[in-house]
């Protein structure tokens, strides 16, 4: 065996130590987990040898650098932190009948046809059974500690499925529907758990076009809690939407351009202040980024009901109208372009319903009325949606216009009106 000198002993450590710096050590960095390497190259660091050819910082292993949202980011931020955890997603479920193929030989076995055609075997249909099945899908939020959650009504039309409700933290619960409101695309659902984290409801008279607002909701039906953040692109629309087998027109909506997708109708349209300020309700096919959401002063109304009555109680006024446009306004001599004319139906209906709140205010055929508690009635903000503002019970001022005949000379009152409930 041969002999080395001390020289030619230490030349070779020399050697291996410089191929290890160089090759095996960063080589094995490289594989280690990603939560481990800075750590390792902070122990090579502190060795005296190896800290003169192996550096942490070349390698860039450690992002010292945090960064932190603020000023306006930091808003949008707080505010989808602050609502998240109210916001649900709800997953509608039904039984679907399971259909298979089977094959039959349209001649059975008579052996005079099977001479000819021999053993033909045609495609037939048949239902073997139920199974159940996700048949669609959408968003909501939780407005009161104990369960009760605000969505669409055309998210829970289906009066025979049966509906999840999936938290923010992954809990599952089986929903109950306890209303859809008869008039706008609202329900409210009720699940039965506990000390549930309830979204702020905020004024939906003060948005203004050019706010900043934020969608969150059940995109796609797929990808819960999404956000996405644009601004209020305008106010008081009318739209005709369609879902869940509906065809309504709503009014009074919202637009924005933040991301309304399926899947989203039902969750809560917020301000910087993570207040709800809408509900979302449509999108238009085909536009870039046109959505629509239901004022949450408009249904305000509706959580108090439920929560009071356990029902929703619809306020009624009693009158038969037509909306007054320019051409109506026309054809009838009249003094206003908005309003509306309290006038008998096509079959010669009464124009006002006897002993109705609007009788007993003292209201007549022929009366425009053309405010409803201080708010104008026009074609953007008809009388419908002006009552459904209001409770069973409350007294409303209505400012009217009376042709006074046969003088023909027209004038301006107040009157006042208790609503009643809708039976």
């Amino acid at each position: 065996m041969k002999s080395y000198s001390l020289s030619e002993l230490i030349l070779v450590a020399v050697v291996s130590s410089l191929i290890t710096v160089f090759f095996v050590v960063p080589l094995s960095v490289y594989y280690l987990p990603l939560g481990k390497q800075a750590a390792f190259s902070d122990f090579l660091q502190n060795l005296p040898f190896f800290n003169q050819f192996y550096q942490h910082n070349n390698l860039n292993l450690k992002n010292t650098e945090t960064y932190t949202p603020s000023g306006y980011e930091s808003q949008i931020v707080n505010a989808i932190k602050m609502a998240s955890p109210a916001v649900v997603s709800i997953v509608v479920s039904k039984d679907v009948p399971i259909v298979e193929q089977y094959y039959v030989n349209p001649f059975g076995n008579d052996p005079f046809f099977r001479q000819f055609f021999g053993d033909v075997q045609i495609p037939q249909l048949r239902q073997k059974g139920f199974k159940k099945e996700d048949v669609g899908g959408g968003s909501g939020f939780v407005v009161s500690s104990d369960g009760l959650i605000l969505t669409n009504k055309h998210v829970v039309s289906d009066t025979k499925a049966e509906y999840t409700v999936f938290t923010n933290d992954g809990k599952k619960y089986s929903a109950k529907v306890l209303a859809r409101d008869s008039i706008a695309d609202v329900a409210i659902l009720k699940i039965d758990a506990p000390r549930l984290s309830a979204i702020k409801l905020g004024n939906s008279d003060e948005v203004t076009v050019g706010q900043t607002s934020i969608v969150i909701g059940n995109a796609l039906g797929e990808f819960r809690n999404t956000a996405s953040v644009g601004v209020i692109s305008g106010l008081s629309r009318s739209i005709t939407a369609s879902g869940g087998g509906l065809t309504e027109t709503i009014y009074d909506v919202i637009q924005t351009d933040a991301s309304i997708n399926p899947g989203n109708s039902g969750g809560p349209l917020l301000n910087l202040k993570g207040e709800v300020v809408g509900i979302n309700t449509a999108m238009v096919s085909g536009a870039q980024s046109i959505g629509f959401a239901i004022p949450i002063n408009q249904v305000k109304r509706i959580i108090s009901d439920i929560i009071n009555f356990g029902k929703i109680k619809t306020p009624f006024l009693g009158v038969r109208y037509i909306a007054i446009t320019s051409s109506v306004q026309d054809s009838k001599k009249l003094p206003f372009d908005y309003g509306v004319l309290v006038t008998k139906g096509d079959n010669n209906e009464p124009a006002v319903l006897p002993d109705s709140p609007a009788a007993k205010a003292g209201l007549k055929e022929g009366d425009i009325i053309l405010e409803f508690g201080d708010r104008k009635i026009d074609l953007d903000h008809p009388l419908i949606s002006r009552i459904n503002l209001y409770s069973v019970g409350d007294n409303i001022k209505m400012k009217i216009w009376r042709n006074d005949l046969p003088a023909q000379a027209g004038k301006t009152m107040n009157l006042e009106v208790t609503l009643a409930e809708k039976s």
